[in-house]
């Protein structure tokens, strides 16, 4: 990966973004897309929005979401420990024992977050996952009046992991999922600056997906595109405990994994496909029989409809502190993307 495009990938890691509260996430985007877009803005919900050729016809949206899992703070006990509520899906077996950040208007504040030790369990106990209100944040105070000096209700918290490089191009971070997408939504718009498209391209960092897809469905109505392309991740196959006849066979570093089923329009699904193959860019293909939990199903469904299609990046271990991805999975994925908008003719008919 090209050292500017690396840099800001690792910039959208580091900017906390939980669902609601994606505005430092927000901001990165829309810096790295300004020099190669013609129109940048934000809408009233958060989404950021950047056009290249405005009067191109039809219109495509990509979009990738750029909000992430995380906590809220809900309460502070006596004794300044913290209670919070989880943003997004959370795995309980695994938040326990881990370092956190929180996000205060005073500043950050490290944070711990605990439980009674495994020691001190009934043999009951030991056999539960624990409920997250069994759980807390200890930031090292010994008193209500103490925390609240350095925090305040409804403060979001993030998983203290960024990003690392495991081998060659294999990396883990926290929250991959989907910063993926909404780097790889950014760079396509790079990689289209200087070609000349019959199509008007908006690609959309979304904000809400891990609450319901909701800004998927806010800026598909105000973008309002003919054809829409997702960006997410998906479970990767390839590791241990996995059956691949139940999941399908999804590989990490083998390319990008294009949709076919409910979700995926047919000639944007074949497209795509011939764009990844005319252009020798690796890909794989997913078989869904019904609606996908991504932004695919809200632009689908926005308006009178939409010519939608989902693009997911492989990913291991989803939705934990240490999710692992292939960069050059994500470098194809924007690849994918420009090759396909520039594919797009004006009198192209994506009706089934």
């Amino acid at each position: 990966m090209r050292e500017a495009s690396l840099a800001f990938l690792k910039d959208l890691i580091n900017a906390p973004s939980p669902s609601g509260f994606e505005q430092p996430a927000a901001k990165v985007w829309r810096n790295y897309v300004q020099p190669f877009s013609d129109n940048v803005d934000h809408d009233l919900h958060g989404n950021s929005l950047a056009e290249l050729n405005g009067t191109g016809s039809p219109r495509i949206m990509f979009s990738g979401h750029c909000d992430e899992l995380g906590f809220i703070i809900k309460y502070v006990s006596e004794k300044g420990f913290l209670y919070f509520g989880t943003i997004g899906g959370h795995d309980r077996s695994i938040i326990s024992g881990r370092r956190v950040t929180i996000y205060s208007e005073k500043g950050q504040v490290a944070g711990v977050t605990g439980k009674k030790a495994i020691h001190m369990m009934t043999p009951e106990e030991r056999r539960k996952v624990p409920e997250v209100d069994s759980i807390w944040i200890d930031i090292g105070v010994s008193s209500k009046e103490e925390a609240l000096e350095r925090i305040s209700i409804g403060d979001v918290v993030v998983y203290d992991t960024g990003f690392n490089i495991l081998n060659g191009d294999i990396a883990t971070s926290r929250a991959f999922d989907d910063k993926a997408g909404a780097f790889a939504v950014a760079e396509a718009l790079r990689l289209l600056n200087a070609e000349n498209l019959e199509a008007c391209i908006t690609s959309v960092a979304t904000v809400q997906e891990e609450i319901g897809l909701r800004g998927a469905r806010t800026a598909t109505f105000g973008v309002d595109p003919v054809i829409g392309v997702a960006v997410d991740v998906t479970h990767a196959t390839d590791h241990p405990d996995v059956s691949q006849k139940k999941e399908g066979e999804i590989l990490l570093g083998s390319g990008p994994v294009i949709l076919r089923g409910a979700n995926a329009n047919p000639h944007v699904s074949r497209l795509l496909q011939k764009a990844a193959e005319e252009e020798e860019i690796p890909f794989q293909v997913e078989g869904e029989p019904g609606g996908t939990g991504t932004d695919a199903n809200a632009m689908q469904i926005t308006r009178a409809g939409v010519a939608a299609c989902l693009v997911s990046i492989p990913l291991r271990y989803m939705h934990t502190p240490s999710e692992v991805i292939s960069l050059q999975d994500i470098e194809n994925t924007a690849r994918l993307l420009a090759a396909f908008a520039k594919r797009v003719k004006k009198d192209m008919d994506f009706r089934p």
